[in-house]
């Protein structure tokens, strides 16, 4: 039965991350039907094949990938649809693998952005926007406020579509979760 969950989830999650992935990277953000789909498929998924069980790590992967951004949404360092994309993959992957996933893809998101600064020429720009960044986590009264937002760099910086990285994090993982890789 495993063998058969992953392959659904191979064949459902691998299209559906890579559409979000595309729509994030030509339109800055992702659609909640899209994230709405992807969450409903992969929780009843979890039950088709692992019962109550499966429901169970489906809502924990949920909540795991939520958890991991909704403090970045909350402090405006990224758009809303990332956060729930993560979460529609938590609910395929479950806890730990979602929580690979997530590390996996911000690893490569930051390597993305510093290669992005580099090639354009903006290092003095992102020393600058890092500081302004640090400054307003230094403060309780503007650690949530919109001031520093990723959106108000507007012109100073290029910004990363969140979702693609999310996305080649998850692929890395189910290619090696289904390949029996690092003991995942």
């Amino acid at each position: 039965m495993q063998h058969e969950f992953w392959t659904v989830t191979c064949a459902v999650l691998i299209p559906g991350t890579l559409l979000a992935s595309w729509i994030d990277y030509a339109q800055r953000r992702v659609p909640n039907w899209l994230n709405l789909a992807l969450l409903l498929c992969g929780l009843s998924t979890q039950a088709w094949f692992f019962g109550w069980s499966g429901v169970g790590a489906g809502l924990l992967g949920m909540l795991v990938g939520f958890g991991l951004l909704i403090v970045p949404w909350m402090m405006h360092g990224m758009g809303a649809g990332d956060v729930k994309l993560m979460a529609a993959i938590g609910a395929w992957l479950g806890p730990m693998l979602t929580l690979y996933s997530f590390g996996l893809g911000a690893v490569i998101g930051g390597v993305t952005a510093v290669v992005m600064i580099l090639s354009t020429g903006r290092l003095r720009m992102a020393c600058v926007n890092i500081g302004l960044i640090m400054a307003k986590c230094s403060s309780p009264q503007t650690v949530f406020s919109e001031a520093h937002s990723a959106k108000s760099f507007g012109t100073t910086s290029q910004l990363l579509p969140y979702g693609v990285p999310l996305t080649v994090g998850t692929l890395i993982i189910l290619a090696a979760k289904t390949l029996g890789c690092w003991g995942i």
